[in-house]
């Protein structure tokens, strides 16, 4: 198993209710299966999927990218504003 710490930004804040939450995940956990796995938690952050950025260790990766032990995931949802 994997602990990782998940960062949640803007909207995805506010439908996970929190700012931040250590997860713990399979071993050899892509990007491309979190918000999968973190939509059993948080439902509401499903509907966000396709549009979401996720950045590890403060670098945006790609969905291929395996998670490992006391990774920080940030979920970045899209912004707008003016």
């Amino acid at each position: 198993m994997t602990v990782v710490r998940i960062k949640f930004f803007a909207l995805a804040r506010d439908l996970a209710g929190c700012s931040e939450t250590n997860v713990t995940l399979p071993e050899r956990t892509r990007v491309s299966e979190i918000l999968d796995l973190l939509s059993l938690s948080y439902p509401a952050l499903h509907e966000l999927g396709p549009y979401m950025r996720i950045a590890v260790n403060c670098e945006y990766v790609h969905g291929d990218y395996q998670l490992r032990e006391n990774d920080e995931v940030a979920l970045i949802p899209p912004v707008s504003g003016g």
